[in-house]
């Protein structure tokens, strides 16, 4: 597959001529390391395209994507999937149609309401693991999609950050029914296209969804694409990315798609086909000794609690290894593996978690299942999100109203959401994922 933009910046390097256009660094790198990473890095000069404007090399490196997705359009994101998060808001926004979410959303799409002044109704999963991962019920959508008759969008994430899958054709079908919009924050499941059989949320019915390329595949950090089904959504796709993206934006980080492209086109089937063994016999090694959380199979989510282990004990014996964790806790570890990891991961991976799991001491085993309630909502979104705040020890917030959210990231799943009222199993959640602090509405 064609690669438009890094062959542009690839050329336009090599030709020598004078830059007398941003950015400052003119092509030179202030440290010798970087020296050729600063030489493809440009602005909108002639030829280059402009990414919320594309009729150029941009657009027919996007069109490569959406050939490659089945997708209707897709789009690039140098902002990571919150801008895609924003944009699909912004377009739900438009429209006028309520927003019903399952609970352990990012950050990002909380910021995004607020900067919307969308109000949530939000769907609690039943949760194991802690608040990272829950399976949705669908009885539960379809109770809050019955219950009014007003336009509406339904907002999953899917991976979510344990790899879990919902059912995303289930809830296609049934937002169908109801005439509502499925969006799905993808970001960490790019790659899910690639199987044998596509478990990728627009083969399987949503309407609008994000990738994280820089997750899963080999892309920058910062990488992303905004994908549609719908004929509707396809002239509005840059629009409502432009009201949050930065004039601008990467284009090493879009080059990098460009190059993602290509190794999707030429090669990722044929490293899931031999990487999917792999995973397999590496949970069948330790499945003595570990339970693994269901999830697609490059989330490797141990669950180390109800194995009799601590995860942040066995995040530090992985370290001391070499391995670095995606996530821990006490109750969790994930690690990410993607189509590009090599074999040889694989097996020191393995002879890692051996030793870790040798090395560990061990705890009373237990299952974390829990039903967490909604705090009580107090203001809207954007108006706790923008009320004049104050930080204070989580152990003083009983009784407060948070205001802009909080949360570490990873996982920067909330807790508590921008106006609601902070109580005693906020408190206590707050305290399990280490968060001393909180920023509440001054009285």
């Amino acid at each position: 597959m064609n690669t438009p933009i890094y062959d542009f910046l690839r050329n336009y390097a090599a030709s020598g001529v004078l830059r007398a256009h941003m950015p400052g660094h003119k092509g030179n790198a202030p440290a010798a390391e970087l020296g050729e990473l600063f030489k493809l890095d440009i602005t909108e000069i002639k030829g280059a395209d402009s990414l919320f404007e594309a009729d150029g090399i941009i657009a027919e490196s996007e069109r490569n994507t959406a050939e490659l997705y089945g997708s209707r359009a897709s789009v690039f994101s140098a902002g990571g999937s919150t801008l895609c998060i924003q944009a699909m808001l912004a377009l739900m926004k438009q429209e006028c149609r309520r927003v019903i979410a399952a609970r352990n959303v990012h950050r990002a799409f909380l910021n995004a309401a607020a900067l919307l002044d969308i109000d949530v109704q939000w769907i609690m999963s039943c949760y194991s693991g802690g608040i990272l991962s829950g399976e949705l019920q669908l009885p539960d959508v379809e109770a809050a999609l019955a219950a009014d008759h007003t336009p509406a969008c339904v907002y999953v994430t899917s991976p979510d950050y344990t790899g879990r899958l919902a059912d995303t054709a289930a809830l296609a079908k049934l937002c169908r029914r109801y005439g509502a919009k499925l969006l799905v924050d993808n970001a960490h499941g790019a790659h899910l296209a690639f199987f044998e059989e596509s478990l990728h949320p627009i083969a399987l019915g949503a309407d609008l969804c994000c990738d994280s390329a820089h997750k899963m595949l080999p892309a920058l950090t910062g990488a992303a694409v905004l994908h549609t089904s719908c004929d509707e959504y396809v002239p509005k796709l840059k629009q409502a990315m432009s009201l949050f993206g930065s004039t601008s934006p990467s284009y090493l980080i879009m080059a990098s798609l460009d190059l993602c492209n290509r190794y999707i086109a030429d090669n990722i089937r044929g490293d899931i086909a031999a990487a999917l063994p792999l995973l397999s016999a590496l949970r069948a090694a330790l499945s003595d000794r570990l339970i693994f959380a269901d999830s697609e199979p490059f989330h490797i989510t141990v669950k180390a609690a109800e194995s009799g282990f601590c995860g942040t004990e066995l995040a530090k014996l992985l370290r001391e290894r070499g391995v670095e964790c995606e996530y821990a806790d006490d109750e969790l570890v994930v690690l990410l593996m993607s189509p590009f990891s090599p074999a040889e991961d694989y097996r020191r991976l393995r002879a890692a978690l051996e030793s870790a799991v040798s090395g560990a001491s061990r705890t009373a085993k237990k299952s974390f299942i829990f039903q967490p309630k909604l705090p009580q909502m107090a203001l809207a979104i954007r108006e706790a999100a923008f009320a004049d705040a104050e930080e204070i020890p989580v152990e003083e917030a009983e009784g407060r109203i948070c205001a802009s959210v909080k949360v570490p990231c990873p996982p920067a799943i909330p807790i508590a959401v921008s106006g609601e009222i902070i109580d005693r199993d906020c408190i206590g959640l707050f305290h399990a994922y280490g968060i001393k602090t909180v920023l509440v509405v001054k009285n």
